[in-house]
């Protein structure tokens, strides 16, 4: 993925010609020639510029020209609305309050927590002119909201009446300092939510902590069809300034490497220290609040694109698509297309009505097969084919995107058999991605075997002994030119460590399982 976000003017001119050809429509056997569609690059053979075809002709997203910023085409952003719909409905159930915090932060305020801003520092972006001039005191886009928003939590609350306090805001964020861009998952600016919470007891924060990362949990898996794990950072790689990480990891077998999902963190008092948020409890004392931080973001579609994604395109779980079913014609020579074009309509109807998302692919300048591709491109889980046979039988034909399976139905069982394969593509979807992720996880118990497997391409699950110096040396160790291994996170379901068993890179007694690899 190293080369994803440098191709930008390959993908640029293949977009542009794809764009310019496909305009003359051309003749049936010499579409796809004409029209530029298809993807260059096989997935298991050049993962990283599969990646950047794929978001490109799927019209996700398109480049914008200051490197690492992206245009979130509407494809992508009604994923991401499909998202925030069920988060956003699930934390009003927890009570939490939607907000907004100014985008640009004073140096004061964000320099206060000496770890936090140690762990972002190389990514701020500060403003530094007005027009012309030089601004007296320079001002940064957040990176986070922590210290924005703190200054303000100590005002709020002063009592125990004022806790919890639940607050998410919906916006964008800004990290510059980082080489090789790729849409979603590094990007200098993207879109997510964050949560700031605060609570009068450390039972309270992490009650609220596990119960926001199901949350996370639920949007891979559910929605995005993508196995995770759900567990705990290490130390060296917790949220700077924090009391502990959780997170959902993903993994991607074609590159070898996993993905944080999304992150729920317990801050503890730390940052209710460095910004004075206390509060009088019940007996008339002061105490200071325990507070939550957690955020996931736009790289979840990232991490759908590379995990269901196929050498045909994008594939779309049914619950985030933006267009569930497509409808197309298939006229033959001397063909009545009013007719067909009329129970192609009905048919958007019904399922609409149904409440299902449907579109009708009506372009004369285009013939079936170039539409089938271009559909198949974008992702939309189930074709709807009808042709004059079809007429005649009053049956549709219906071809799914993740498996290429056809099947004829009669149009009086249209809705619920669209409902049961819709269905059966998320299911799908789902037991592939983990079956794929299972067979890419390796238990290592020895040094050899951890870098064996690293080797592979593996996702490795290992004893450790939990020291943070252990930890740097691993990354000392396999450091490369595709980057070193890391922890990822040490599953909440541990198995069985059996008494004795050594760390596999420091030979002392291990403490826990966790799960090792490189990553995004």
């Amino acid at each position: 993925m190293a080369d994803a976000g440098a191709k930008k003017s390959n993908i640029d001119a293949g977009a542009k010609k794809s764009n310019t050809n496909a305009k003359s429509g051309g003749k049936k056997k010499e579409v796809k020639k004409e029209t530029g569609l298809g993807l260059s690059k096989k997935k298991d053979e050049n993962f990283g510029e599969w990646y950047s075809e794929v978001v490109v002709h799927s019209e996700m997203i398109e480049y914008y020209d200051i490197s690492g910023c992206y245009i979130l085409r509407p494809w992508t952003m009604s994923i991401w609305e499909t998202m925030q719909a069920f988060f956003d409905a699930e934390i009003k159930r927890m009570k939490v309050k939607n907000t907004y915090f100014p985008l640009f932060v004073s140096p004061g305020v964000l320099e206060k927590e000496k770890d936090h801003i140690e762990g972002f520092a190389p990514e701020v972006a500060w403003v530094t002119k007005s027009g012309k001039s030089e601004l007296e005191v320079p001002i940064a886009i957040r990176p986070t909201s922590e210290t924005v928003m703190y200054p303000y939590f100590s005002k709020w609350i002063r009592g125990h009446r004022d806790l919890p306090l639940k607050l998410n805001q919906w916006c964008n964020v800004v990290r510059w300092e980082f080489s090789n861009p790729t849409p979603f998952i590094r990007s200098r600016e993207f879109l997510w939510q964050e949560g700031h919470t605060a609570f009068a007891t450390q039972a309270e924060a992490d009650e609220e902590v596990l119960e926001i990362l199901e949350l996370y949990r639920r949007i891979y898996e559910e929605y995005l069809a993508i196995p995770v794990v759900k567990g705990k950072k290490s130390e060296l790689e917790k949220f700077a300034g924090g009391l502990y990480t959780t997170s959902v990891e993903a993994f991607i077998p074609n590159t070898g490497r996993g993905v944080q999902g999304a992150t729920s963190h317990c801050l503890g008092q730390n940052f209710a220290k460095m910004f004075g948020i206390e509060f009088e409890n019940e007996k008339g004392g002061k105490a200071m609040v325990w507070q939550n931080s957690w955020a996931y973001s736009t790289r979840t579609i990232g991490v759908m694109v590379m995990v269901h994604g196929d050498d045909k395109g994008l594939v779309l779980p049914p619950k985030v698509a933006a267009t569930q079913v497509i409808v197309v014609p298939v006229p033959y020579k001397d063909t009545n297309t009013k007719e067909m074009f009329e129970a192609c309509l009905r048919t958007v109807d019904t399922l609409t009505e149904a409440g299902f998302r449907v579109e009708a692919d009506l372009r004369d300048n285009y013939g079936p097969g170039w539409k089938y591709s271009h559909w198949e491109m974008k992702g939309v889980p189930l074709r709807i084919e009808i042709g004059p046979r079809d007429l005649e039988k009053k049956q549709v034909r219906l071809a799914r995107r993740d498996n290429s399976d056809k099947l004829d139905i009669p149009v009086s069982n249209l809705v619920e058999q669209v409902k049961d394969i819709l269905d059966r593509i998320q299911e799908n979807l789902f037991d592939v991605a983990k079956q794929k992720r299972d067979a890419s996880i390796r238990v290592a118990k020895t040094w050899d075997e951890f870098m064996e497997a690293l080797n592979q391409k593996k996702m490795i699950l290992a004893p450790w002994c939990d020291e943070m110096e252990v930890e740097e040396e691993v990354k000392k160790r396999t450091k490369g030119e595709i980057g070193a291994a890391k922890s990822l996170c040490t599953p909440f379901e541990q198995p069985e460590l059996p008494e004795g068993t050594l760390c596999f890179a420091s030979g002392k007694p291990a403490k826990k399982w966790t799960y090792w690899g490189r990553s995004y």
